[in-house]
């Protein structure tokens, strides 16, 4: 697929967008729409680290399990198994931004297979701007979620 880059001005702090990627509880299809119920399910979580399986209603369903951790301002995650990655990695970056808010990067860099194979195309032209579309989504939603995100 490609490695797909992007990043988003936020009015959020940083920690507040962290806390949001790093939220592995039963809210989390909540925060980042994109996830479907039917898929999210967490198998191990440590301290800086979490185990867990999310995927979309998309093409009858795709999904990954992968392995996340975090530190600082950025939390990485590697493909453990997936239906349509072969490998690859996902990371979050949230650094305080001149206008107080914060600037959001994420990298995408995974290798499909089967059914990802015919996504890949899309995402290599319409990808970012897909992305980072979820991803302004997410921050509105968070913006507006009572609680520690």
């Amino acid at each position: 697929m490609g490695k797909i880059e992007f990043t988003v001005e936020s009015d959020l702090p940083p920690e507040r967008v962290l806390a949001a990627a790093t939220d592995f509880t039963e809210r989390r299809p909540d925060l980042w729409p994109g996830i479907s119920r039917r898929f999210y399910k967490v198998h191990e979580q440590g301290d800086g680290w979490c185990e867990c399986t999310e995927g979309s209603d998309t093409a009858g369903g795709i999904w990954a399990h992968e392995r996340y951790e975090w530190s600082g301002n950025a939390i990485h995650g590697t493909v453990v198994d997936s239906n349509v990655f072969k490998s690859g990695t996902w990371e979050l970056r949230a650094e305080p931004s001149k206008s107080g808010g914060s600037r959001v990067t994420v990298v995408n860099d995974r290798v499909p297979k089967g059914k990802g194979l015919l996504f890949a195309p899309i995402m290599l032209l319409m990808g970012k701007k897909i992305l980072a579309g979820n991803l302004r989504k997410t921050l509105d939603i968070i913006r507006t979620t009572p609680g520690p995100t």
